[in-house]
């Protein structure tokens, strides 16, 4: 089993996700925040999510308040906000940290599979994407003002791959 299908991550109503429910597909996983310049990003997400879906792209958002603590919110607050002002339904989890030594699980992996900009593993900022092959072997970073749309070759590529 891939180390990453041996994790798993709480979504956001507290039901637990293991992420090997999610073999053979693309994963587009995202640190999001309610109250940040990026947060209109959750519109492009959801189209990608809508699109891509149907063809094996999962969305996963996942809240952190690390960053300027701009989601400060409980999960019900978070889940309430992502749905009424972007209509998102793709899957929210629960709030996580992704630096630090309280860093979820998930977030330590993409990090080490897909450093930052020299080398960096921290991640610097919401709306960091990492883009997941079906098979696990390639992950692809993309900084908070990638904008998804931008990521619309590297999702096709990723989905056509067997």
């Amino acid at each position: 089993m891939h180390p990453l299908d041996q994790i798993s991550v709480m979504r956001i109503d507290g039901t637990p996700l293991p992420l090997a429910q999610l073999q053979g597909k693309v994963l587009l996983v995202v640190n999001t925040a309610s109250a940040c310049g990026f947060t209109p990003q959750f519109e492009a997400l959801q189209t990608l999510h809508e699109e891509y879906g149907p063809q094996g792209l999962a969305v996963l958002g996942f809240p952190c308040n690390q960053f300027g603590a701009q989601d400060p919110g409980s999960n019900e607050e978070i889940a309430d906000f992502c749905q009424v002002n972007y209509g998102v339904s793709f899957p929210m989890m629960a709030k996580v940290d992704v630096n630090g030594p309280q860093a979820h699980p998930l977030f330590q992996w993409l990090c080490t599979q897909a450093p930052g900009l020299l080398g960096s593993t921290g991640i610097k900022w919401n709306f960091t994407k990492f883009l997941v092959s079906r098979d696990r072997e390639t992950v692809s970073r993309h900084a908070p003002q990638v904008a998804p749309d931008s990521l619309r070759d590297a999702i096709e590529s990723a989905l056509a791959e067997p």
